[in-house]
């Protein structure tokens, strides 16, 4: 199952991002979306989870968001939410793989049986750090994770 990983893209979506999302079999946006028109370029690429980040917080159309979302990954339970701060009042043993955005900063990282996922930043370049997503093969049995730089 390809899973792509995007956040805080803070009301634009990259063309190199679209190239990089089509043919997803889901995509989840970590927040800080910034438009709503984001969600629907998004959601006519493949379905979608998102949650809303301390951008959104704000905006009329975000408010049907929801600040955290857990969910089944083809058999991997999921914890998503914007920040990392808010994962210890959130998580159970049960969660196997946890998404967060906010930070700008790239994770993949393994913490005993449960994976750490941030895939960055894709929108506006933020100081020096990268622009980019991430994509997740999820099998039954494993998680493989890359992290995907969308410019140099």
């Amino acid at each position: 199952m390809k899973t792509a990983i995007i956040s805080d893209t803070h009301g634009l979506l990259r063309p190199e991002a679209l190239a990089v999302l089509e043919g997803s079999d889901l995509i989840i946006h970590a927040g800080d979306i910034g438009a709503p028109e984001i969600l629907s370029q998004l959601a006519a690429i493949a379905p979608l989870h998102a949650v809303r980040g301390n951008n959104d917080l704000d905006l009329p159309w975000a408010a049907a968001l929801p600040d955290h979302l857990s969910f089944d990954l083809n058999g991997w339970p999921t914890l998503l939410t914007h920040d990392i701060a808010d994962v210890p009042a959130l998580l159970t043993s049960a969660i196997k793989l946890v998404i967060t955005g906010h930070s700008h900063k790239p994770l993949i990282e393994w913490r005993e049986n449960c994976l750490y996922l941030n895939p960055g930043s894709a929108g506006r370049r933020r100081f020096k750090l990268p622009v980019t997503l991430a994509l997740l093969d999820a099998s039954r049995t494993a998680l493989e994770p890359e992290l995907i730089h969308l410019l140099p």
